[in-house]
């Protein structure tokens, strides 16, 4: 049986009028990254404050490792707020020791800790320096370190790379997947729909504050796809007029061929093979991230709420 770092049941959330999650159900397998996706007020945010408490849900049951959604099993998560919140007046190290501290780390460990990350997240030069003195990046940085100085077991991070550079960003790229090797389960919402693809082995699409996709992602995507196969051969492509093709596209140094629905994909190889034609490529071609949301939620979707949206 799988373990489980978050289990959810039927949970809902209300304000007032707008229904912000409805029945929601989420499974997140212990050791996991888990991409939480969705345009613009979909309940991501909504979602993950219920589980960390902030909020209180309608209806439903939360749990985290088993055990309910309560302060006990919350000291085993780090949490990474989308609303960035640091104390400006603060040295930067003193203010990590005192966040550890708060989080129930000793003192002296909580700062070799804190000195190590800094170092890490090349912030060393800045740990005298008051966190006013950061760029917003910097304080970024600063405040994910304070989300992992208790070394929880698991991280929720909501939209942990908006507003880093590039380069920063795959520094903490490296980092997730460090955190995940070391057994940690990763749960995080991101508008950076490539980002979700490099990182997650599973994703929850979120669409009008319900779940519309779950599952993991390359099974999602294999299972997603839409009759396109890619080819790239020698000479003339007169092979592919056939009347089971719907359509041909040049794509780079190959032919994108979309098949009639319910075409297999290995007559197209079978044509290939019969008339003589020399494959250097066939595969099929798999939907992104963006292309499986848009299909499931409507293209409506992300025209009135951008999936760069985050919250």
């Amino acid at each position: 049986m799988v373990e489980l770092a978050i289990h959810t049941r039927g949970v809902g959330k209300a304000f007032g009028s707008h229904t912000a999650v409805s029945d929601f159900d989420l499974d997140v397998p212990r050791g996991t990254i888990y991409g939480l996706l969705g345009p613009n007020g979909s309940g991501k945010t909504t979602m993950i404050r219920m589980i960390m408490g902030i909020l209180l849900p309608d209806r439903g049951r939360i749990e985290i490792f088993g055990a309910p959604s309560d302060f006990r099993s919350r000291r085993r998560v780090g949490y990474l707020p989308e609303e960035r919140g640091v104390y400006e007046k603060m040295r930067v190290l003193d203010q990590l020791v005192f966040l550890g501290e708060i989080r129930g780390v000793d003192r002296s460990l909580a700062r070799a800790r804190a000195s190590q990350w800094l170092e890490r997240l090349s912030l060393a030069g800045w740990a005298g320096r008051k966190v006013q003195d950061l760029s917003k990046g910097m304080q970024q940085k600063v405040q994910f370190i304070a989300t992992v100085l208790h070394d929880p077991d698991l991280l929720i991070l909501d939209e942990p790379f908006s507003g880093l550079d590039p380069i920063n960003q795959e520094v903490l790229e490296a980092i997730v997947r460090d955190e995940q090797d070391r057994g940690k389960t990763i749960l995080f919402s991101t508008h950076l729909m490539e980002q979700a693809e490099r990182l997650c082995e599973r994703v929850c699409l979120i669409s009008r504050s319900r779940k519309v996709l779950d599952g993991d992602l390359k099974t999602l995507r294999r299972e997603e796809r839409s009759g396109v196969v890619s080819v790239e051969f020698d000479g003339d492509g007169s092979w592919l007029a056939v009347p089971w093709v719907e359509s041909t596209s040049m794509v780079g140094d190959g032919v994108h061929v979309t098949l009639v629905e319910g075409t297999d994909p290995m007559r197209l190889l079978g044509a290939a093979l019969e008339g003589g034609v020399q494959l250097r490529r066939f595969e099929m071609v798999e939907p992104s991230l963006r292309e499986i949301f848009v299909r499931h939620a409507g293209a409506g979707t992300e025209s009135s709420a951008p999936l760069e949206a985050a919250s």
